[in-house]
C-alpha cells in the first residue's frame, strides 16, 4: 500500500519531501521519484556501504594478523564491530526514515530503531574511554602498562562496555521513556529517549575522555622534554617512545572526530526543549547523519596514519591472505 499522509494545506511546506507528491490534501510517496530522491537514497546507500567495508577490513586485519593482537587493537577491534552495527542495523532504519518518514510505520519501528540507535552509540564513545584508559597507562605508567592493561583485562572492559550499553540502548525503551506512537512523535520520542541517557552515555564520558587525553598531553610533552636533554637515551627506548606517542595521538584524532560528529546532535537535544519553534525535520535529519558518519571515518583515520593497517587493508583487498598464510608477516 503506497504511503499517504493527509495534511493541512495551510502548513503544506512543512512536510515538503524530495520523495513526496502533494494532491490535494493528500501527500503521497512519487510513483516516479526525483532526481534528489534518488541522489538522496544513492548517497545513504553509498555511506551504509563503505560503513560496513571499512569496518570489516579493520576486524578481519585486528583478528587475521597475530601483529595486531594487542590489548589496543583488540578494544579497536570492539569498536569496529559497534560501528559495523551501525552500518547493518541503523543505517536501514535511519534510511527508512529519512526516505519514507516515520509516519508509516508502528510504534515497534521506533523502538527498534531506538534501542540499536542508543545501544551502539554508547558501545562507541564506551569503548573510546576504554582506549583512552589502554593509552593513559601506555604513555603515563610505561612500566606497568603490561601488567596492568593484558588481554584478561581488556576482555572484562569490552564486556561491562557492551553490558553497560544494553542496558542503557535497551534499558530506555523498556522502561517505556519513548510511549507515543510512531505515525505521531517518533521522532520526539527518540529525542526524549537520548536526551535521558545523554548525560550517561556521552556527557560523563566525554569528560573523562578529555581529563585523560589532557593528562597524556601533559605527561607526552614531559618525556619528550626529558629525552631531547638525556643523551644516554637508547635508540630502541626512544622508538618505542615515540611508536606510544603516535598510537595516542592517533587514538586522539578518533575521540576527535567522533566529538565533532555527536556533539551537534547532543546540544541540539539538550538546547531545544528550551525553544519556542519547531525545529525543520530536515535540520534534525542531517544532525543525525552527521552522527551516523562517524562510524564510517574511524577506518579511514587508521588507514592514514598507521601504515600496519595500511598493509593489511591492502593484503585483504588484493585477495592476498586467501592465496597463502600471511598471519605471521610483518606489517609495515
Amino acid at each position: 500500500m503506497e504511503p499517504k499522509l493527509r495534511v493541512n494545506t495551510t502548513n503544506v511546506f512543512k512536510y515538503i519531501h524530495p520523495c513526496y507528491v502533494l494532491d490535494n490534501t493528500i501527500y503521497t510517496f512519487a510513483i516516479n521519484p526525483s532526481i534528489v530522491c534518488v541522489a538522496l537514497y544513492v548517497f545513504l546507500g553509498l555511506l551504509s556501504v563503505c560503513t560496513i567495508c571499512g569496518n570489516l577490513l579493520v576486524i578481519i586485519a585486528v583478528i587475521y594478523f597475530r601483529q595486531l593482537h594487542s590489548p589496543t587493537n583488540y578494544l579497536i577491534l570492539s569498536l569496529a564491530v559497534a560501528d559495523l552495527l551501525v552500518g547493518i542495523l541503523v543505517f536501514p532504519f535511519s534510511m527508512a526514515f529519512t526516505v519514507f518518514s516515520c509516519w508509516y510505520h508502528e510504534g515497534l519501528f521506533c523502538k527498534i530503531r531506538g534501542s540499536f540507535d542508543g545501544t551502539l552509540s554508547t558501545a562507541s564513545i564506551l569503548n573510546l574511554c576504554c582506549i583512552s584508559i589502554d593509552r593513559y597507562y601506555a604513555v603515563c605508567q610505561p612500566l606497568t602498562y603490561r601488567s596492568k592493561i593484558n588481554h584478561h583485562v581488556t576482555g572484562i572492559m569490552i564486556l561491562i562496555t557492551w553490558g553497560v550499553s544494553l542496558l542503557i540502548g535497551i534499558g530506555i525503551t523498556v522502561a517505556g521513556f519513548d510511549q507515543g506512537k510512531c505515525e505521531e512523535s517518533c521522532l520526539m520520542d527518540a529525542l526524549i529517549s537520548t536526551s535521558l541517557g545523554c548525560i550517561f552515555s556521552f556527557i560523563i564520558p566525554i569528560i573523562i575522555m578529555l581529563s585523560i587525553y589532557l593528562r597524556i598531553f601533559i605527561v607526552a610533552q614531559r618525556q619528550v622534554r626529558i629525552i631531547q636533554t638525556t643523551t644516554c637515551q637508547s635508540t630502541k627506548s626512544g622508538t618505542v617512545s615515540k611508536m606510544e606517542r603516535k598510537a595516542t595521538k592517533t587514538l586522539a584524532i578518533v575521540m576527535g572526530v567522533f566529538i565533532l560528529c555527536w556533539t551537534p546532535f547532543f546540544i541540539y537535544i539538550i538546547f531545544q526543549p528550551l525553544t519556542f519553534g519547531v525545529t525543520p525535520i530536515a535540520v534534525i535529519e542531517t544532525l543525525n547523519w552527521l552522527t551516523l558518519s562517524n562510524s564510517m571515518l574511524n577506518p579511514f583515520i587508521y588507514a592514514f596514519f598507521y601504515s600496519w593497517f595500511r598493509t593489511a587493508f591492502r593484503l585483504i583487498i588484493t585477495g592476498k591472505i586467501f592465496h597463502g598464510d600471511f598471519t605471521n608477516t610483518k606489517l609495515l
